[in-house]
C-alpha cells in the first residue's frame, strides 16, 4: 500500500470528479489520501471529503500565498477546527519568496502561529518553502527551542545543505513528482540518500504531474510512478519502498491510526 501523503482534492481538476479520481488511486494500490487545505475557507471542504470516505484525512492551515487574507487569523481557530477527528495535521503552512503573494512579515508570523499550533496539538506541521531556505531554517529552529515539534517539508525541492540541517531538527521530507523530471538531478541525489525513517511521497495533485504524465493533471494514482522512481534511486523495490514510506506516514500521522 502506497500513501499520497499531500494532494487537494478539492482542487479544479479533481473535485468535478473525485470519486473518479479516486477509485484510479485506489485501483494502483494507493490506500490512503492526506487532502489539504490552503484557506480557511477551504476547511469545511476538506473535512467533509475526509468524513465521507474511510481512506481520506484531512490537514487544516493556511498556504503563504494566503498568508495577507489571513493576517488577523488566531491560533485559536486552527486549534478548534484541529480537534475533529479527521484532522491529521496543520497546514500547509510556511514561506514562499518566489512569487511573494503576501507580505513576508505576514508569512512568518502566521508560519509561527501553525508552529505554535503544531506544538500544542502534536499534530505533525506540514511546510511549504520555496526561495526562502534561510528564513525557514532559522524559524524552524528558533521555535524547537521552545519546544518541539512534529513537521513535515512537502514537496521537497531545497539544497542538500536545507535537507541536513531540517534532518538535523527530527523533520521528514517528502517527494513529488518533480524528483522524476529530467532536470532534477540534485533532488535526485538527495532522495537516493535520504534516511530510510524520514522519507515521505505525495503528488501535490492536481499540480505537478511525474513522469510518465508530464502536461497531464495530476492525480493522487501518480503517487505509484513517483515511488517506483524513488525506489529506483534507492535501489530498492517499490514493494519496500511503499511499505517504508507508509509506515513513516503512520508514525508521522499518529491521528490517522494507520
Amino acid at each position: 500500500m502506497l500513501i499520497d501523503s499531500h494532494c487537494h482534492l478539492e482542487y479544479k481538476g479533481l473535485v468535478e470528479d473525485q470519486q473518479g479520481v479516486l477509485a484510479r488511486a485506489r485501483a494502483v494500490g494507493i490506500g490512503g489520501f492526506l487532502s489539504i487545505s490552503t484557506r480557511q475557507r477551504e476547511w469545511g471542504q476538506v473535512i467533509g471529503t475526509a468524513e465521507r470516505e474511510a481512506d481520506v484525512w484531512a490537514s487544516v492551515g493556511i498556504h503563504p500565498h494566503e498568508a495577507d487574507g489571513h493576517a488577523d487569523m488566531g491560533e485559536g481557530a486552527l486549534l478548534e477546527v484541529a480537534a475533529h477527528p479527521r484532522v491529521i495535521a496543520i497546514g500547509e503552512t510556511g514561506l514562499d519568496y518566489y512569487y511573494d503573494h503576501s507580505e513576508r512579515q505576514t508569512q512568518k508570523a502566521l508560519f509561527r502561529r501553525h508552529i505554535s499550533v503544531a506544538r500544542e496539538t502534536g499534530l505533525p506541521i506540514i511546510i511549504h518553502t520555496r526561495d526562502a531556505e534561510g528564513d525557514t531554517a532559522a524559524i524552524l529552529a528558533e521555535e524547537m527551542e521552545q519546544g518541539a515539534y512534529p513537521a513535515l517539508i512537502h514537496c521537497f525541492t531545497a539544497s542538500a545543505d536545507f535537507a541536513r540541517k531540517v534532518l538535523d531538527l527530527g523533520l521528514t521530507i517528502s517527494f513529488s513528482g518533480i524528483v522524476t523530471f529530467k532536470n532534477a538531478k540534485d533532488l535526485q541525489a538527495i532522495a537516493a540518500e535520504l534516511p530510510e525513517d524520514r522519507i515521505l511521497v505525495e503528488t501535490d495533485a492536481p499540480f505537478l504531474a511525474p513522469v510518465p504524465h508530464r502536461g497531464r493533471v495530476c492525480e493522487p494514482a501518480f503517487t505509484a510512478d513517483t515511488a517506483r522512481f524513488v525506489a529506483g534511486l534507492r535501489g530498492v523495490s517499490p514493494e519496500a519502498l511503499a511499505e517504508t514510506t507508509t509506515r513513516n506516514f503512520a508514525r508521522l500521522f499518529g491521528k490517522a491510526g494507520l
